[in-house]
């Protein structure tokens, strides 16, 4: 578990760690704003498209095999990053580092069901989303410490040692598969290809709606194209995947109902989440008047408070039903939304505060029982497309999110204060229609 928990710390800390020391990396190689901000965008559409596939492939050759291979392969590139002489070369990098994580990521909670007990198997869930949480705060934080006294290519430096530590380890300590894949099981190139296709479309259409600040009312029409493009190959794709032993895209696992209701509820709560997450900057600065630094210090209260609850959540799971603790889970944070929504633009930081971790309480006590319930649903010898799923749920989550977001945006500007109001009122939508999927597992 120390080898899980160091190898997805290093992944979910590169999605975040280089945003900081983009403007230094735009005035370094002479780039505008636009073509420096696919240094992260890079990263994040390899670790979107690939997910799956090698999540299937951890089914049929082993996920210790990806695991350890995704983690060499980030390593690997985290040199290259460092090095990398022009823009053109840091993006492809950045890319395949996304590859490695996304076979970081893709057989990561699979491994998690390996090495706990059944009864145990709660605690390793919590574990694994607290160091989730925490990676994604640490990131900015990590930065500005290394920056103040080093250049942005020493960001990479960490993966170097830590990744040889977590592959050292993971060669010793990483359980195998404990079932053989299904017989007649495969990967078809065709699949992957459309797979890729369909998340790539998706995601590039999305970031191209996502709301920028001073970005001009209106949604662009290009970012509408990319969309109905990646949902169109999406059809084809998932029409194929009918027919398949163990499909690339687990339309098997989405026939199970409480599997089913926890994808539901995962990309519900996720898009909750991102709906929040994008609004409240702009309504803290632009709308309140605080500071950059007040605000992302107030901010800060929603991960620590998922981090706090780890422990006790992990207890929970196994003795209260996981619809249950989700299901109040997310009537919290649909309470702490609509609550952050009326407050007066003169509130105190205490009553801010207190709202934002009124949020992170209930989304701890939902993530980790629904992050069991996907894998645990699941065929043990399916348990790495359970771990895929889980991964691409967030993220599609986080892109309906954005996608609404810029909706609401485009027709209220968040200049005006109604915007970001409006958002946290359908964010507290979405917390409540995701309490409703996970109550629903219950019965």
């Amino acid at each position: 578990m120390g080898v899980l928990v160091l190898g997805i710390a290093l992944a979910v800390l590169d999605g975040t760690i280089l945003n900081l020391a983009l403007p230094d990396i735009a005035r370094g190689f002479g780039a505008s704003p636009s073509h420096a901000i696919w240094v992260v965008n890079a990263y994040q559409i390899a670790t979107l498209v690939m997910l799956l596939p090698l999540a299937t492939l951890g089914d049929l050759i082993g996920y210790r095999r990806v695991y350890l291979g995704g983690m060499a392969l980030f390593a690997l590139a985290s040199l290259g990053a460092m090095v990398a002489p022009t823009l053109g070369t840091l993006i492809a990098a950045r890319a395949l580092q996304g590859l490695g994580a996304a076979g970081v990521m893709s057989v990561n909670a699979a491994l998690v069901r390996l090495i706990f007990p059944p009864a145990q198997l709660g605690r390793g869930m919590a574990i694994n989303s607290m160091v989730v949480a925490t990676a994604s705060v640490a990131g900015p934080t990590v930065a500005a410490g290394i920056l103040s006294f080093a250049a942005w290519p020493w960001l990479f430096a960490l993966n170097l040692p830590f990744g040889l530590l977590v592959i050292a380890l993971g060669w010793r300590a990483l359980p195998p598969n404990a079932t053989a894949a299904a017989p007649g099981a495969r990967i078809a190139p065709l699949d992957v290809l459309l797979n890729v296709l369909m998340f790539a479309l998706i995601f590039l259409g999305a970031d191209r709606l996502a709301v920028r600040e001073g970005a001009a009312p209106g949604l662009p029409l290009d970012g509408l194209t990319l969309l109905g493009a990646g949902v169109l190959v999406g059809a084809l794709h998932v029409r194929r995947q009918r027919a398949r032993v163990a499909p690339l895209f687990p339309v098997d696992l989405l026939r199970i109902p409480v599997f089913a209701l926890s994808m539901g509820a995962s990309i519900s709560a996720f898009s909750a989440q991102t709906l929040a997450y994008l609004s409240l900057p702009f309504l803290l600065l632009e709308s309140w008047g605080r500071s950059h630094l007040e605000a992302g210090l107030l901010m800060t209260a929603w991960p620590l408070a998922i981090v706090a609850m780890g422990p006790v959540v992990g207890r929970l799971i196994g003795r209260v039903a996981d619809g249950w603790l989700g299901g109040i889970g997310m009537g919290l944070l649909a309470l702490g939304l609509l609550l952050l929504a009326r407050l007066p633009a003169g509130a105190s930081d205490a009553a801010m505060v207190a709202r934002l971790v009124l949020c992170g309480v209930g989304f701890a006590l939902f993530q980790s029982p629904n992050n069991h319930t996907i894998v645990s649903s699941a065929p043990l010898a399916r348990s790495g497309a359970a771990s895929g799923m889980q991964g691409t749920a967030r993220l599609t989550g986080q892109t309906l999110g954005a996608v609404l977001l810029a909706g609401i945006f485009s027709l209220w500007p968040p200049q005006a204060g109604h915007g970001p109001l409006l958002a946290l009122g359908l964010a507290a939508g979405c917390a409540a229609l995701a309490g409703v999927f996970s109550a629903l597992r219950v019965r």
